[in-house]
């Protein structure tokens, strides 16, 4: 994972890499972009890309603020909810490399509840 403290958590590579993964579907997917979905607030869940219009394959992020520049380019699929958040805004305090990367402890997703409609 990388973490980029008051901007994201970056994860999905099963490579470690950060450039490696694929989707579910095999190669990349589109974009997928709602006018009502955007990075208003800490805790939006998106897709990560290569800054390229419709490049999703496995890697995604959580933002630890507010980042509307990212509006319209990274489709969001979902929201940090309740005291998760707090987890959340944890793990974007974890001391890093100079490649943004966890020094000591690496967090790990272990487990996820889907709610319908979050937003």
């Amino acid at each position: 994972p990388r973490i980029i403290p008051g901007f994201m958590i970056q994860g999905g590579d099963p490579t470690g890499t950060g450039t490696g993964g694929e989707s579910i579907y095999g190669g990349t997917f589109k974009d997928e972009f709602h006018s009502r979905l955007r990075f208003s607030h800490r805790g939006i869940v998106a897709m990560a890309n290569p800054n390229e219009k419709d490049a999703n394959a496995s890697q995604f992020f959580i933002t630890l603020d507010k980042c509307d520049w990212l509006d319209r380019k990274h489709t969001i699929f979902g929201k940090v909810t309740g005291d998760t958040l707090y987890n959340v805004m944890d793990m974007g305090k974890l001391e890093t490399n100079e490649e943004d990367r966890p020094v000591e402890v690496i967090p790990k997703i272990v487990n996820v509840e889907i709610l319908w409609n979050p937003f």
